[in-house]
């Protein structure tokens, strides 16, 4: 069912460089994402993730984990950083600590994550490394809804890459990169438009619950 509403609120967690961010703000600024980002958080001060939010008008906070006696504490403060913008949608962007129970059942079915791999291979850190010392052909990213196993979640949607000869970590990384700052905007759009949700343990596409993730080739042209 379509949304016929205002831009969906959306409060995006960060931790470094921001690339997947800067995605989403552009498609934010061309009009073609209907969604107004309140607020970017970060657990690190100096992530460049916040310049860049700031540069696009954008309100920033910073929840450092240091300030807070443990991880329920921590979790605690970040929900009240997140609530006081009253998102919609809480989108994950190369956000580096991993959530607790709580946190995750307060977001529960409206928290998305971008993760380097094609879920369910190589969850956790490191995936070029593992895809190239696995020697795989293919490698990718995958959409996914947060649940509270670790990058187990319902995957919306992948894209593939090849692994070409000779490639490293870092030509490896930046091929999936291209492919994760064009799909991932389109995820999110299809949840503003009210296309996605999670029903149990399931994602529902346009009132179908989805049997296999939605797979987008990446090219120089973009997503289809």
């Amino acid at each position: 069912m379509a949304r016929n509403e205002a831009p969906l609120p959306l409060v995006v967690l960060v931790s470094g460089y921001g690339s997947n961010l800067q995605a989403i703000l552009d498609r934010v600024a061309a009009g073609s994402l209907p969604v107004d980002v309140r607020a970017v958080v970060s657990d690190r001060p100096e992530a460049e993730a916040l310049k860049r939010a700031r540069a696009a008008g954008v309100q920033t906070e910073t929840v450092t984990p240091a300030e807070f006696p443990g991880k329920a504490a921590y979790d605690g403060a970040l929900i009240r950083a997140v609530d006081r913008h009253e998102p919609g949608l809480v989108v994950l962007a190369g956000f580096m600590r991993i959530l607790g129970p709580g946190f995750v059942r307060r977001y529960l079915g409206r928290m998305l994550n971008i993760h380097p791999s094609l879920l369910p291979k190589y969850r956790g850190l490191h995936t070029h490394r593992r895809v190239l010392e696995a020697g795989d052909k293919t490698h990718g990213c995958s959409v996914h809804f947060v649940t509270e196993e670790l990058d187990g979640g319902p995957v919306i949607a992948r894209a593939e890459v090849p692994v070409l000869p000779g490639d490293d970590e870092a030509a490896l990384r930046a091929r999936v990169q291209v492919c994760e700052h064009r799909l991932y905007p389109e995820a999110i759009a299809w949840y503003a438009a009210g296309r996605l949700r999670l029903d149990g343990q399931r994602a529902v596409f346009d009132g179908v619950p989805m049997a296999m993730p939605k797979l987008f080739p990446c090219n120089d042209q973009g997503l289809p």
